[in-house]
């Protein structure tokens, strides 16, 4: 049964039933499953156990060919931090040039300093060049690391990004909660503040009823395990990312639930 606690989320009805729901999808079948389920747009990327780098060519191609749905691809290069080399940014320059092409909603990019503050410098022409392919710019949770996440707010808002993907400075997004609402009224309508990490069923209701925001991001994954029957020693994944014998992909019940929470229970 996809509704466990009927009896919890009588009491919650939305006061607007205009809440985005966007599905950070690790594949094009994730795609597929969140839009079946209803979502409203997907945040594909490739190597969600890395914190998420830019997926390939094909899977976007066959995303945007099996599911009639927004997709905004993230634009990053590799793991780690967010501190990026010239040829980095060349890299990425293509990445959202290649988005165009394959006439995808937007690009969701971020850049910081040495220092921690949001590189102006570096992502203003990746900005410019996504808003000439009109292609939407999602600035990501590099700003959860940054120096001081508000000020970091007013200069990703001189950037034109159009929101802002973020957990408050947290590890989850319902421990910085105070922090999300603060950020929200800062924004006062100039960006989207857009929470995520660690959003669920259990606690979707509450973020978005106590930040005020209009769009929530959560994975509603699942673990895959394989198949194969044949499993030597050998492997190349480390256990702490799951082995090479378990993958995630979004779940049809878990996107289904999120989304019936945040319409409200007719």
């Amino acid at each position: 049964m996809i509704i466990k606690n009927i009896g919890r989320l009588i009491k919650f009805k939305m006061k607007s039933n205009n809440i985005k729901v966007e599905i950070c999808a690790g594949s094009a079948e994730s795609c597929v499953t969140a839009y079946r389920a209803g979502a409203h747009r997907v945040e594909l990327c490739s190597a969600l156990s890395l914190g998420g780098i830019t997926p390939s060519f094909g899977a976007i191609s066959l995303a945007k060919k099996e599911s009639d749905i927004d997709i905004n691809v993230l634009i990053r290069p590799r793991q780690g931090d967010f501190l990026y080399s010239r040829r980095e940014m060349e890299l990425m320059m293509r990445d959202i040039e290649m988005c165009g092409q394959l006439g995808v909603s937007g690009v969701v990019f971020g850049a910081l300093d040495k220092y921690g503050n949001v590189d102006i410098e570096f992502c203003k022409p990746l900005a410019h060049l996504a808003h000439s392919l009109s292609l939407s710019f999602t600035f990501h949770r590099a700003i959860d690391v940054s120096k001081d996440i508000f000020e970091a707010l007013e200069a990703i808002i001189s950037l034109g990004a159009d929101r802002i993907l973020t957990s408050g400075g947290a590890q989850t997004a319902a421990e910085a909660i105070p922090v999300l609402k603060k950020m929200n009224q800062q924004a006062a309508g100039r960006v989207i503040i857009m929470p995520g990490s660690g959003v669920n069923a259990t606690n979707i209701a509450a973020i978005i009823e106590q930040t005020g925001v209009s769009e929530i991001h959560l994975s509603a994954s699942e673990n895959i395990p394989s198949a194969s029957l044949h499993r030597p020693p050998l492997s190349f994944t480390p256990e702490v990312l799951g082995g090479d014998y378990l993958h995630k992909e979004s779940s049809f019940e878990k996107v289904k639930e999120a989304i019936l929470i945040v319409n409200g229970v007719q």
